[in-house]
């Protein structure tokens, strides 16, 4: 199951994680987001112990939301070793993650 990220637990969950993590930026009223919502559960599923997988709801998380300089929601932001090192934005397949997140192992 997708992990929720807030302003709170950004630091600890994210920035001072030891495995790879994605942060899914959406907000409840976004259809593309509801169209993304499946591939990020499933992916949360599949990729447990080898990379973390979430959600931040910008709605909720201005602040990181802001730090990010998200402006168009889905946004996908992925980290490692508290750094972020890729992005893309807007709905994108399965595929095109799991080969982001293969190569961040």
């Amino acid at each position: 199951m997708a992990i929720h990220f807030t302003d709170e637990n950004f630091n600890q969950e994210v920035l001072s994680s030891d495995i790879p993590v994605l942060v899914d930026f959406y907000a409840d009223w976004c259809g593309p987001c509801k169209m993304l919502a499946p591939v990020i559960e499933a992916l949360a599923g599949e990729w447990e112990g080898k990379a973390k997988i979430g959600k931040l709801n910008v709605d909720n998380a201005m602040d990181t939301a802001q730090n990010y300089g998200i402006q168009s929601i889905p946004t996908l932001l992925y980290f490692k070793n508290g750094e972020l090192v890729n992005k893309s934005i807007g709905v994108v397949s399965k595929t095109e993650i799991e080969q982001v997140l293969n190569s961040l192992l």
